[in-house]
């Protein structure tokens, strides 16, 4: 009788433990926030509702965009590590420099490299953290097999691997323009923007019982200008054909990207969904973008180039409204969205990013460090090409490619970098040009395009 009320005594004690794990195991998912990052593709920095600046023509036509702001916190000094698709996906991939590993310039299409295989995804580090992670849209970090999405961290992939396609079905699709779903040929059927909303709610669907990490990387409003009939005439008040087409294209962004928001809200996920809409780079203005007030556009380092805008929701943490004025580059994403998965950032990952939910209004739940002002850098086409670097107010450009000598603007009196002053503030300019130099020495050579140092 004794050994068996002892023997029962362990069973229990045993069962005991078995469900105190489970629980804290099912309390850390439930606590863990589902994140989605809704990345638009070249569109202008005054083409939302919510800047402040917004062009007239536009500020009616990104309601579901402009919720975003509204519900959370919108950044006025927001950066891209790149001014063109690839590098800046490379950069927000991996939390470091993309020139590091020689990433300065678009991959050429069907080039048989990619991303450096060393380089581990940030979706990588989710994973580990338990979350189930997509990618909808637009890829373009490599086309060989090694390089596919899914063999780089990505659970579910439903997208193209080029950098962009025509908006329409394609009679013959070529193998990277092709929609695939985890490298299985889809059918064309359909406008390409309503199937990647479509595709990025059936992911929610299917994987709202766990974490998850959800990419949506739109193609639009990226050329070609073909907008649906329906959104032409909802831009009917635009004349410019150009601009006309591009607003097009913008709508359609903005309703699947409400698509998305009422898909968290029917699911019941609203209140437990971190939810970032931003650019990939500077608006393309010769496809109709307009980045007032900044000067440049995709392509360059001016602020046009590199500045995009930025929205960001997390229900119950970020204050509705809030507005964020210190700068941030998408380098510091991966570091911020494993504090908020609860995970912590390690030095041995070498990242260049920095952890901004203190700037959020979010309580920490681990010690960060906040660097004010920190340097945030750029560079193009390799040691002979353009760069830049950002430090507080001040902004150092320096075009070698054209000979000329370095600018430096004060961004908080001069958004649009139209007064050079570097003549007038030398010790300045001698202290972040030894920083730049610093950095770059730090860098690879590209391993294609302008600069390239050797083929791959």
């Amino acid at each position: 009788m004794i050994v068996a009320k002892k023997f029962f005594t362990m069973i229990e004690s045993m069962i005991l433990r078995i469900l105190s794990a489970f629980l804290a195991v099912s309390s850390l998912a439930l606590a863990q926030p589902n994140i989605i990052i809704l990345y638009s593709d070249d569109a202008g920095y005054a083409d939302f509702g919510f800047q402040p600046n917004c062009a007239a023509d536009m500020k009616k036509l990104t309601p579901n965009i402009d919720r975003i702001a509204k519900e959370g916190a919108r950044f006025t000094n927001a950066y891209m590590a790149g001014s063109v698709c690839s590098p800046s996906r490379a950069g927000l991939m991996t939390g470091r420099y993309q020139q590091r590993f020689g990433y300065d310039n678009n991959l050429p299409p069907g080039f048989q490299s990619g991303l450096d295989l060393k380089e581990k995804f940030g979706v990588n580090h989710l994973k580990s953290l338990g979350y189930t992670t997509g990618l909808v849209g637009k890829w373009h970090l490599g086309y060989p097999e090694e390089y596919h999405p899914n063999k780089r961290g990505f659970d579910w992939f439903y997208g193209l691997l080029q950098g962009s396609r025509p908006y329409h079905e394609i009679l013959k699709p070529s193998a990277h323009r092709v929609i695939q779903e985890n490298g299985r040929i889809t059918k064309e059927d359909g406008y390409v923007t309503d199937r990647f909303g479509d595709a990025a709610c059936r992911f929610i669907r299917e994987n709202k019982e766990a974490p998850f990490f959800l990419f949506v990387s739109f193609t639009s409003p990226h050329g070609p200008l073909q907008p649906k009939p329906e959104d032409v005439k909802r831009v009917a008040h635009i004349d410019q054909k150009r601009r006309a087409g591009y607003a097009g294209l913008v709508v359609s962004l903005d309703d699947n990207v409400g698509k998305v928001l009422d898909c968290l809200k029917r699911e019941g996920l609203d209140e437990n969904t971190i939810i970032l809409f931003t650019n990939d780079n500077g608006g393309q203005t010769s496809n109709g973008a307009n980045n007032f007030p900044l000067q440049g556009k995709k392509g360059t380092l001016w602020e046009g180039g590199v500045r995009v805008p930025w929205v960001m929701r997390w229900k119950g943490e970020i204050p509705a409204g809030r507005v964020i004025d210190q700068p941030v580059i998408a380098l510091d994403l991966l570091p911020t969205l494993i504090e908020a998965a609860g995970g912590e950032v390690s030095l041995d990952w070498n990242l260049d990013g920095r952890s901004f939910l203190e700037l959020l209004g979010v309580k920490l739940k681990t010690t960060a460090v906040v660097e004010v002002p920190r340097p945030l850098f750029w560079r193009q086409g390799g040691s002979g090409g353009p760069r830049a670097m950002r430090e507080g107010k001040w902004k150092i450009i320096h075009d070698r490619k054209s000979g000329d000598k370095p600018a430096l603007f004060d961004l908080s009196k001069d958004v649009g970098e139209s007064r050079d002053l570097a003549s007038e503030n030398g010790e300045v300019l001698k202290a972040m040009l030894r920083k730049l130099n610093a950095w770059e020495k730090q860098l690879e050579e590209p391993r294609w395009g302008p600069g390239a140092s050797r083929k791959n």
